[in-house]
This record gives C-alpha cells, sequence and structure tokens, in this order.
C-alpha cells in the first residue's frame, strides 16, 4: 500500500500538492466553516479539552447543549477539579461512555496539583494526562495555541483514506500508522488553529460517511476514492461482529412516600460512579434479594423487557416494581444507597434507561409499556 503514489490514482504528497490541499481546504473554511461552534468561541485550551472529549463518540448537535451547561458550571479546570465527583458525573449524564468524565475530572485535579491549574502546552505532557490521547493533544495544541500538530479523529481519517485510496479499516495498526504519517504531513506551520478545524469540518459535513457531497468539496480535484468510482466503500468499515447480549432485572422499589431507592454503582464497570436501581442478573437472583430483605413477593410487577445498546454490547433488562411496606424508607440507607423523590431525581447523575424509567415513575401506568 503506498498511498503517496499516483501510479495506484492516489493524491500526491509533493509539497506542492500538499501545499494546494491546505489553500483551498482554509479558502472554503474560511467562507463557509462552522466557526460559530460554541467551543471556538473562545477556544481556549480548557475549552478544546473539553469539547475534543465530549466529541469522542458523540455527534456535535449531541454535544453543543451538554457542552454549554458543563462549562457554564465548570468555566475553568479549577472549578472543574474542586468539584464533587457526582456533580461532574450529572452534568455528564446522558453522555455516555462515562470513563470520560471520570477521567476529566481526575486530569483537572492533577493539572491544578502538577501544572498549576494550566494544561500543559508541551505533546508528551499532555498525552501522559488521563484520557489525553495523541490526538486530542494535538487538536489543543493546534486549536487552541495555533501550533503545527497532526490530529487524526474519525473525521479526518475518513479525509486522508480517501485522498489518497487507503481502502483498508482504520482500526488496523499498519493503516492507522500510516494515516498518521500523512496526517503530520498535511499538519501546516501556519494558520495550524484553522486548517485544523477546516479538516474536522470537511469530514464532518461533507465527506462524510454515507452520501458524501463530493461535489461540494474543495478538494476533490485528486481524490483518489472520487477517480476510482469508490467514495463510499473507503475507507474500510469495521468488520462486522455478532454483539452480545447481557440481561438483568432492575428492582424499583417504592416506599409509602412515593420514593425510590437507587444504588451507586462502583467506579469502575458498567456506568461506573452513577446511581441505579439495584441490579441483579437474572429474576432468581432479584427475588432472593426481595425475600432477603423482607419484601412482599406479591408485590412485583414485571414490566416488558426493554434494550439499551452500547457500542460493544446490548443490554436487556426487565424494570420491576415492588410495593414496600413498613414506614417510609423502611429499607435501610447505606453508604452506596438512599431514597429519592422521582421528580427530584434530576439532582443526581443516573445513565440514561434510568433517567427515562424515574420519569415514568411520575405516571406509574406507562411503566408497564414496552419503551
Amino acid at each position: 500500500m503506498k498511498p503517496c503514489s499516483n501510479s495506484s490514482g492516489a493524491a500526491s504528497c509533493s509539497d506542492t500538492a500538499v501545499t494546494a490541499f491546505q489553500e483551498r481546504l482554509l479558502d472554503w473554511y474560511g467562507r463557509l466553516g462552522r466557526g460559530d461552534l460554541p467551543w471556538r468561541n473562545p477556544a481556549s485550551p480548557y475549552r478544546v479539552w473539553v469539547s475534543e472529549i465530549m466529541l469522542q463518540q458523540t455527534r456535535v448537535a449531541t454535544a453543543i447543549p451538554y457542552f454549554q451547561r458543563f462549562v457554564t458550571r465548570f468555566p475553568d479546570i479549577r472549578s472543574l477539579a474542586e468539584a464533587d465527583g457526582d456533580e461532574v458525573m450529572r452534568h455528564w449524564a446522558g453522555l455516555g461512555y462515562y470513563a470520560r468524565a471520570r477521567n476529566l475530572h481526575h486530569t483537572a485535579r492533577l493539572v491544578c496539583e502538577r501544572h498549576g491549574a494550566r494544561l500543559p502546552d508541551d505533546p508528551d505532557t499532555l498525552v501522559a494526562l488521563p484520557g489525553i490521547g495523541r490526538s486530542t493533544a494535538g487538536a489543543i495544541l493546534a486549536i487552541a495555541h495555533n501550533r503545527r500538530a497532526a490530529i487524526l479523529d474519525g473525521n479526518v481519517k475518513r479525509v486522508l483514506a480517501r485522498r489518497h485510496g487507503i481502502e483498508e479499516w482504520p482500526g488496523l495498526s499498519s493503516v492507522n500508522r500510516e494515516l498518521w504519517e500523512l496526517s503530520e504531513k498535511h499538519a501546516p506551520h501556519e494558520r495550524a488553529a484553522d486548517y485544523t478545524q477546516a479538516i474536522m469540518d470537511l469530514g464532518a459535513t461533507l465527506c462524510t460517511v454515507r452520501r458524501p457531497r463530493c461535489g461540494e468539496c474543495p478538494v476533490s480535484e485528486g481524490c483518489a476514492a472520487r477517480q476510482i468510482g469508490r467514495t463510499e466503500a473507503i475507507p474500510a468499515p469495521r468488520p462486522a461482529t455478532v454483539q452480545p447480549v447481557r440481561c438483568c432485572h432492575f428492582l424499583i422499589l417504592l416506599d409509602r412516600d412515593g420514593r425510590c431507592y437507587l444504588e451507586r454503582n462502583p467506579p469502575q464497570g458498567l456506568w461506573g460512579g452513577l446511581w441505579c436501581f439495584p441490579r441483579f442478573g437474572d429474576e432468581a437472583a432479584l427475588r432472593a434479594a426481595c425475600l432477603a430483605r423482607g419484601i412482599d413477593m406479591d408485590t412485583l410487577v414485571f414490566a416488558p423487557a426493554r434494550r439499551h445498546t452500547f457500542s460493544h454490547f446490548h443490554l436487556d433488562y426487565v424494570p420491576v416494581t415492588a410495593g414496600v411496606s413498613g414506614p417510609p424508607g423502611c429499607v435501610a440507607e447505606t453508604d452506596s444507597g438512599t431514597w429519592f423523590h422521582p421528580g427530584a431525581s434530576g439532582a443526581t447523575a443516573v445513565p440514561a434507561p434510568i433517567a427515562r424509567l424515574l420519569a415514568e415513575l411520575t405516571e406509574p401506568s406507562t411503566l408497564e409499556k414496552c419503551a
């Protein structure tokens, strides 16, 4: 595979060709780029960092309101570092991939301890911080400091793979290595911030996974994928795999005051650090727990199973409600469990499926309907 050779129709990597690519891309960005995205106004190192972490596995339209709420509450590294972990997770709840939020919080504290509450501007030091990889570090340096630095997010991978006719899946180590070399080659010495934002915008708005708008692309000339009529096939997608299915039951305990019982998950693992209903691997385990807690088995109501899909598996879960006899809150609170009024659950961090169930508890009849 030799992407910089013209023998297979691939784009040239000559200095002249790379300069032309940069100029056309920057001209397009100046006229039609998304310069109004909130993390670009202003593009401080902190704001760029937060946005880059949010945009991992998250679309721009989804990330924008979360970003705005997050930086309103935590406007700088020190405010994030000093915040309670529960509050950080609450502002992240719904975005998924919660290790990102835990790493943000941890890194903010490390930066305050070691770097005077300022993100380092050295790439090696940045990459050594939790949750900051090579591409995120490059984005911080390029966008916030206008320094020449390569990035390689999903959009940039797609643009470079199509331009240079690299057909294999970018997840292969050899392909990833080659794409990094191309990204380094194309990164300009001047206007690094604009270029970095421009190539990301190109992938997000024109050079999309499906139905790319090649007729509007400012750098379509010389694009190898377009020349051979394989734009949508390049790069190859991740090899298809059958996602495993995990199953569980959620026990929704309701006391006489209408409160429900939530437990905090351990820091690591599924929904780490978030609040959830008690979770059991199967119905037998749930019934055993109910017997141990003195819960009347006749009060159990099994709702239809639902599915929540993660990146690498499906979770099929059954909501099971149970009325708790005795005084309000008769199931004892612990360090990891407490009682909440469903309508006030927004004050704590819960994953999306739990948030939906809590919302339904304000209209109990809806809980028995399939999501």
